[in-house]
């Protein structure tokens, strides 16, 4: 199956992000919750430089997924999902640190 390429905006700023189309609209929702966190971030005034934003939103959003692992696991959710999410938002956060 071939990737297609999705526009998303963070920021300000457009990123050209390649990934499956059936995975489209968890990709639009994935950056328009970093968008939002990262506002968050920025609006606070603690911390200035985009990569610091993009750095801190990672942290925070890690964090919440350990929590939701650590949660999910006594509630018996499969963890084996939260393990690909979490590869994902990695792999993204990766990219956006490379622009």
């Amino acid at each position: 199956m071939s990737n297609e390429t999705v526009h998303v905006r963070i920021l300000d700023k457009e990123y050209q992000v390649a990934c499956p189309p059936e995975e489209r609209s968890a990709l639009l929702e994935s950056a328009q919750i970093l968008d939002e966190r990262m506002r968050m971030i920025k609006r606070g005034g603690g911390v200035m430089g985009l990569e610091r934003i993009a750095v801190m939103a990672a942290l925070n959003l890690s964090h919440e997924l350990l929590q939701a692992k650590s949660t999910s696991t006594a509630n018996g959710i499969d963890s084996e999902s939260l393990n690909r999410m979490q590869n994902k938002i990695e792999a993204q956060l990766d990219k956006l640190s490379t622009r």
